[in-house]
């Protein structure tokens, strides 16, 4: 059985959160980007979006919530709703959702599927089936181009929808009734669930998530390949971690683990500390908001420390600065740019140059002449890069290369673009 996991939704209307379909309610004071972040600290593995737009300008706000959400959060999204064409697929992709949802209820989305997963990849297209008469009859048709199928009913259309699909499942589950939250966990074909009960923001899913480990439910965590026993223990008995950003490789600060705080930080996914001072667990960013999201575990070759890479919120130091390790004790003893930073070196560079002017720069000759020129200088290098390929020496083509990336991020400086927008969405595909 395959680790099971908590899908978290939000329904959009006009870029905000509603509490349903029907309902014009907002849902925790109406910020969608809010509320997808409070689920992400509470644990939850994905977040489901449902775009209930009717208007294409509605439905262009709604997009541009999820793209908010997008950069804001680190669980998969799964997108859907408003969906007419396969441009509809493309946006929500290009949103930042991991997989996208069709309405199986709606006709021409039966139709549309097939055209969807031949564009995009099955692993790119879900479905959604509440309405279980036409499951009888399309079964095989919809099982064959999708790769999820997210399933509203009770619990015998459930069970009869996941035997007839055969595809990984998302039941929507309600009300908390543990031991049909369990059965439906132990289906092998339940890759997690969601609903109401699991979108509450009053629901404590670390706690939740607990509780169904100890009814035997393997549920999302980080395996270990080491066991705590493993370990070299200081003689406090605790493990220290050094604790580095997982993007940027910024090293964050140092703290120490004693066997509980492992093995929460693996259930969790949230770095979890042991306190020499106050003698207890702490989760780092409980209070703060500042929690840290681990994304890999190394430990040393002497099995006495840990490496924690993670996606960090906020500031990791309590003064206030990102890394604790903030002030020099020996200053740099070099010119020369780190390799590892100079792309944003540079840009940063070209977007002073862009808010303070100095005289006799190129740059600022670039950005006095406008986005026409720029593009003109963009087009030349690139095919400068052409000609230079089919030269023999490598040292041409390298010098050229270098030219047209400056004058990329000349133009990425005139458009409000950053190195984070570019790899995030390079990271998205």
């Amino acid at each position: 059985m395959k680790n099971k996991k908590f899908y978290t939704h939000i329904f959009l209307k006009n870029g905000k959160a509603v509490t349903d379909f029907r309902d014009k309610k907002l849902f925790a004071g109406g910020s969608a980007l809010q509320l997808a972040t409070d689920y992400e600290k509470n644990g939850a593995d994905g977040l489901i979006i449902f775009d209930l737009s009717k208007k294409d300008e509605e439905h262009e706000l709604n997009l541009k919530r999820i793209r908010e959400i997008s950069r804001a959060v680190h669980i998969p999204l799964i997108g859907g709703g408003h969906i007419e064409r396969l441009e509809d697929v493309k946006k929500l992709i290009y949103a930042g959702c991991s997989r996208v949802f069709l309405n199986m209820s709606k006709e021409e989305n039966i139709h549309l599927l097939p055209e969807a997963a031949a564009r995009f990849g099955i692993e790119k297209t879900a479905l959604c089936i509440n309405e279980f008469q036409k499951l009888s009859e399309d079964a095989e048709h919809m099982g064959k181009y999708a790769s999820l199928a997210l399933l509203f009913g009770d619990s015998r259309h459930v069970y009869e929808a996941v035997n007839s699909l055969r595809l990984p499942a998302i039941p929507f589950f309600s009300g908390v009734d543990y031991d049909r939250l369990e059965a439906l966990l132990k289906l092998d074909a339940v890759m997690g669930v969601s609903g109401m009960t699991i979108s509450d923001p009053q629901m404590n899913l670390g706690e939740l998530r607990m509780k169904m480990a100890m009814r035997g439910i393997p549920m999302q965590s980080f395996e270990s390949d080491f066991t705590w026993a493993d370990f070299k223990l200081n003689s406090d008995g605790l493990l220290p971690v050094v604790v580095q950003d997982f993007d940027n490789h910024q090293v964050l600060m140092m703290a120490y683990m004693n066997e509980e705080a492992f093995q929460h930080t693996l259930l969790t996914g949230k770095m979890t500390y042991f306190s020499r001072s106050r003698q207890e667990l702490w989760v780092k960013g409980e209070t703060s908001g500042h929690y840290q999201y681990l994304r890999q575990l190394s430990v040393d070759c002497d099995n006495d420390t840990l490496l924690a890479k993670v996606v960090q919120i906020g500031a990791a130091c309590h003064t206030g600065n990102r890394s604790c390790f903030y002030r020099e004790v020996v200053p740099v003893l070099t010119e020369k740019r780190s390799r590892d930073t100079v792309f944003e070196d540079v840009l940063a560079l070209i977007q002073d140059r862009k808010k303070n002017p100095k005289e006799g720069s190129y740059t600022n000759y670039l950005f006095e002449k406008g986005l026409d020129k720029i593009l003109k200088k963009l087009g030349e290098e690139a095919t400068e890069i052409v000609i230079a390929a089919k030269n023999p020496d490598p040292e041409e083509i390298k010098y050229e290369i270098s030219d047209f990336l400056y004058h990329m991020m000349v133009l990425m400086a005139e458009k409000g673009l950053t190195w984070d927008d570019i790899t995030e969405e390079l990271a998205k595909r």
